[in-house]
């Protein structure tokens, strides 16, 4: 449980430094005499990154209150471990798989393969689909076999930790279907978006981790 709450602070201690670092680390000499007009900030400098560092900031620290919630709650006697369902596992291959797909897609982007680009897109769309639907599978066999919301606390809490990750990989395809519709489109101005998302779905995958190795354990 320990080792849990711990990787998520080295990683919201990684973002926050991550995220000081393009917001402070500025050398105002190399920006005097420069443009405006032409001047063009560096990739890590880019408002939608610093965005992007926020965003993963406040999502591990909202996971972090949530897994220590786990950890007070279930050391209350009311607390009946569950068996989670092997689906997971298979789950949790096909996210491995989504996110390999998306960082294929984001080395074709950068190399301007747009065919490339294309073809990953489409892949990381419907393996992350999957991964979704076998989520929902696996709600479907836990409440078939008398596990519900209201059966249990350790019960409540799998519906908690998987739905509110699947929320976010939601927000995420999103975001993806709108790089795809560029990307099929035509659009020059895909890669950063590709860019982003390839850091967000390797960032969910992480956490999906942790939370998995945690129900495992307990």
């Amino acid at each position: 449980m320990e080792i849990g709450l711990i990787f998520l602070a080295i990683m919201l201690a990684s973002l926050i430094g991550w995220l000081l670092k393009q917001t402070i680390n500025t050398q105002p000499w190399v920006a005097e005499g420069v443009d405006e007009a032409s001047y063009q900030a560096p990739y890590n400098a880019r408002p939608k990154t610093v965005a992007l560092a926020t965003l993963l900031a406040v999502i591990t620290s909202f996971f972090a209150l949530i897994v220590s919630a786990y950890s007070l709650r279930m050391e209350l006697g009311d607390w009946v471990p569950l068996t989670e369902p092997q689906l997971l596992w298979t789950n949790t291959a096909v996210l491995v798989l989504a996110s390999i797909a998306f960082q294929w897609t984001r080395s074709a982007a950068r190399s301007a393969n747009e065919q490339r680009v294309k073809t990953g897109l489409v892949i990381t769309g419907m393996l992350t689909t999957a991964f979704l639907i076998g989520q929902y599978i696996a709600w479907l066999q836990l409440s078939a076999a008398g596990h519900l919301v209201t059966t249990n606390p350790a019960d409540a809490f799998f519906y908690l930790l998987t739905g509110i990750h699947a929320l976010h990989i939601l927000g995420g395809m999103y975001v993806w279907a709108r790089a795809t519709k560029r990307a099929f489109a035509g659009s020059d101005s895909v890669e950063e978006s590709i860019q982003l998302c390839a850091v967000y779905w390797h960032f969910l995958l992480v956490v999906w981790l942790v939370l998995f190795g945690l129900m495992l354990s307990t």
